[in-house]
């Protein structure tokens, strides 16, 4: 059965880049804009407050930050503190939550003027820089800015902290991996990377560096020494170095293996073509970065990755609105909705495994939220996939057992 529609969680009054999911609150933080051009469309980053009401999942807008002329396009989160990539540079902004006031009146309208989503009060005038809440929960103040890019068309297109927040790592489109020390933003290393934009970056064990780049490679680095350099199609000779480019990369835990990592990468069609090649998702063992599998995941251009806290499932989102589920031991798709959203998804979150998150989940196995240029964050919900408990398997084996040898004894009598 085709699952479901997805719901509309929340609909932002300007285009949607990024989302987070904060690991140990009910909150959801999403990021966009219009850019610096004088079109009207503001830009900002949200915090919506994820709560069960009646059942389903909702989402309240608490906060809006203005972000001025700079539309937030990558985005990561340690704790309470946002490193969000605008334009050339990265903005670390750190955000409080007070206790929440008492509600009161009928729910309100979302951010875009349009019914949806209830705020706890209406947007109040603010002038540029300036944050506006609809309630005093969240304040928000900015630590640092610092340039990380440096190319002709600056941006800075990929943002991640190590396990331990102590390091930041930012690559964009002039190619340079760049590390800073955090809190304090002290750049500690700089180097060129790739002949081109990055796309996407992942850290692992030992704050080994995995990026992703437009020049074909996806290259494993410690420090500024290149360790290996990953080859997907080692054994599939059947497809040339230049067919494909690395578009993703994520590190995700093992089930049931603590301590083992996997590398995840996807590769995308470097040409479009009238019949249009399959992408593929590529397994990678964590430590030895040696192939372990690769499947074809759909004809659709993957835009963006995610994996689910467990390493149980992947998602993925497409240049044409869809969004999938994937197992991770297998790589095989067991969700799917085609054009979710109605123009490219730019980036999709699991809601964290943490004791708040699954009471967000209510049952359902995982659950994946999904924004796209359209505005719109979208709720993915995977609904528990029933299974039998180890003993239940054995008794009914065992009933069959014992059914077998009682109908051979009534058909040959004098069997046993």
């Amino acid at each position: 059965m085709a699952p479901r529609r997805p719901a509309e969680l929340y609909r932002a009054p300007f285009p949607l880049y990024t989302v987070r999911l904060h690991p140990r609150r009910p909150l959801a933080i999403t990021a966009g804009g219009g850019g610096a051009a004088k079109t009207g469309i503001r830009n900002g980053v949200h915090f919506l407050q994820l709560e069960q009401i009646g059942g389903q999942l909702s989402a309240s807008l608490l906060h809006s930050h203005d972000t001025e002329t700079r539309a937030t396009m990558t985005m990561a989160l340690a704790d309470d503190i946002i490193a969000a990539g605008q334009d050339a540079s990265c903005h670390i902004l750190r955000f409080s939550l007070q206790a929440p006031e008492a509600k009161s009146g009928p729910a309100g309208r979302n951010g875009s003027g349009e019914k949806g989503p209830r705020k706890r009060k209406g947007p109040s005038p603010a002038g540029q820089g300036e944050t506006q809440s609809q309630t005093s929960e969240v304040t928000v103040e900015s630590l640092h800015s610092v340039r990380t890019d440096f190319s002709p068309d600056a941006l800075q297109k990929a943002v991640r902290f190590n396990a331990d927040c102590s390091l930041l790592v930012t690559g964009g489109a002039d190619g340079f991996l760049r590390l800073w020390e955090f809190p304090s933003m002290k750049k500690t290393l700089e180097f060129k990377a790739h002949d081109g934009e990055i796309e996407d970056i992942a850290l692992g064990p030992d704050n080994k560096v995995v990026t992703a780049g437009r020049d074909f490679q996806c290259c494993v680095w410690q420090q500024d020494q290149l360790v290996t350099g990953l080859r997907w199609n080692e054994n599939l000779p059947g497809i040339p170095d230049k067919a494909y480019r690395y578009q993703a990369c994520r590190f995700g835990a093992v089930e049931d293996n603590a301590g083992a990592l996997r590398l995840y990468t996807v590769q995308v069609p470097h040409k479009r073509e009238r019949r249009p090649p399959p992408c593929y998702l590529t397994k990678w063992d964590g430590k030895s970065f040696l192939p372990l599998l690769t499947r074809p995941c759909g004809s659709e251009v993957i835009s963006c990755l995610s994996v689910s806290d467990s390493g149980t499932f992947l998602g993925l989102g497409t240049v044409t609105g869809s969004v999938a589920i994937h197992i991770a031991f297998s790589l095989q798709r067991l969700y799917y909705v085609k054009e979710a959203h109605g123009i490219v998804v730019t980036d999709v979150a699991f809601v964290p495994e943490s004791r708040r998150g699954r009471e967000l989940l209510a049952g359902n196995e995982a659950a994946l939220l999904s924004v796209a240029v359209d505005s719109r964050c979208k709720l993915h919900l995977l609904p528990s996939r029933r299974s039998l408990p180890i003993w239940l398997l054995l008794l009914l084996c065992a009933g069959l057992i014992v059914a077998a040898i009682l109908l051979l004894q009534l058909a040959f009598p004098g069997f046993l």
